[in-house]
């Protein structure tokens, strides 16, 4: 009966308000019937005359005012009726909205966890991430900076003419020993004129090939550091003499007529100084051609090392060439009398399968024999032999089973 039926202005009106609204509507036109009522009656007092003539207009009125009040009580009834059952209707309709409403922010909710959860979830997965990747960052972080504690030792290391020397000589070093068998070279080898070159391969004519490991790197140096054009032409020029005079002393030092290779190798140890070498100085490579230098990279050594040692295993294999021919002839012997041997054997197995088949050719004659001899009758004896069942003739007795021939045919 509380339920809000509609809103007046800013007032709501529930069931109940409008009830009493409606009692009271009917109340105030049952007190206005009876006012006109007690009106005609004073009327009434004052003309007796006219009341006897309209006593009956009036009773016929009264009896329709009634007749009508009756119908507008029960009208009032059947509208509280109607309104009571529109409230429990409204009533049970906002309980049903209220249940719904109810589920609805049930769900709601609920779907509200699940996406907390899995945020939680993604949250917490990607934290996981972030702090392996902060791992392996700090592990970067780590190897770099230990590679620039390397990069530095490099630095001090290459600034030292010495130290240098040695990287040089630690990298051509490392290659050969890689490459070569030992015996077929040597690191500090006296030359027939006294002179030490860092390295020489032995080829098969026994002259040395000799390797120079130092490399002047110190004008690359200063060419690479140059912020002018003048810096970088005097860098320039004091390369080109550098190398000229290094190509110059290993052309007099290491290249021996009958004693050495008539070409020497000057190494250099970085792939990008050799390049750029070849890019911009092409005429002191020439030059250093001409003079029978050939200036390699660590690959082109690796490269030299590996044409060097096949070469020696050629050289091998044409000193072991008469050895590897009698072992050849030697072969071919065996090779005959195995062919020998094989025909031999061939015809063994040739003669048993003749000896085979004469032996099936008088099991065959032998089973025939018996056969005529079982099909004689003799007469006067005693007994006779047993007659042949009617529609089978009579088998001759073979002297060697079938599985017996069958087995001498295959040889068993």
């Amino acid at each position: 009966m509380q339920d809000i039926l509609f809103m007046l202005g800013d007032v709501p009106v529930t069931t109940a308000m409008a009830l009493i609204a409606f009692s009271a509507i009917a109340l105030m036109l049952l007190l206005a019937i009876v006012i006109v009522i007690a009106r005609g009656s004073r009327a009434s007092e004052t003309a007796a005359t006219t009341q006897a003539i309209a006593t009956a207009a009036q009773a016929a009125r009264t009896e329709e005012l009634e007749q009508r009040l009756a119908d507008m009580l029960h009208a009032q009834a059947e509208s509280s009726g109607r309104m009571q059952a529109m409230g429990e209707a409204l009533a049970g309709r906002q309980s049903e909205m209220s249940r719904a409403v109810s589920e609805r922010l049930d769900a709601v909710q609920h779907r509200v966890g699940q996406s907390m959860e899995q945020t939680t979830r993604n949250t917490m997965d990607s934290l996981r991430v972030l702090h392996e990747r902060l791992g392996i960052i700090d592990n970067a972080h780590k190897n770099l900076t230990d590679l620039t504690t390397q990069v530095t030792t490099l630095r001090d290391v290459l600034a030292n003419k010495q130290a240098r020397g040695a990287f040089g000589q630690a990298r051509m070093e490392a290659i050969v020993q890689d490459g070569m068998p030992n015996g077929s070279y040597e690191f500090q080898y006296t030359l027939p004129n006294g002179k030490r070159p860092d390295c020489v391969v032995f080829l098969p004519d026994q002259r040395p090939l000799c390797i120079d490991a130092k490399f002047p790197l110190e004008a690359i140096t200063a060419l690479h550091a140059a912020r002018s054009d003048e810096h970088r032409k005097a860098a320039a020029a004091r390369l080109r003499q550098d190398l000229m005079r290094h190509v110059t002393d290993i052309a007099d030092k290491y290249l021996i007529a009958g004693e050495t290779q008539d070409t020497a190798l000057m190494f250099v140890p970085s792939e990008s100084v050799y390049a750029e070498i070849h890019d911009s100085f092409d005429d002191i490579v020439q030059k250093a051609y001409r003079a029978r230098v050939v200036l390699v990279s660590p690959s082109l050594l690796m490269l030299a090392i590996q044409v060097m040692q096949q070469i020696l295993k050629d050289a091998r294999m044409r000193d072991a060439a008469d050895q590897v021919r009698t072992e050849v002839v030697n072969m071919m012997g065996d090779i005959e009398r195995l062919r020998d041997r094989v025909s031999k054997l061939g015809s063994h197995f040739e003669q048993v399968n003749e000896d085979v088949r004469q032996v099936l050719i008088s099991v065959a004659k032998i089973g025939k024999r018996a056969a005529k001899i079982e099909e004689l009758d003799f007469e006067g004896t005693d007994a006779a032999p047993e007659p042949a069942p009617r529609g089978r003739a009579a088998q001759p007795t073979e002297l060697f089973p079938p599985q017996f021939a069958r087995r001498v045919q295959a040889g068993e």
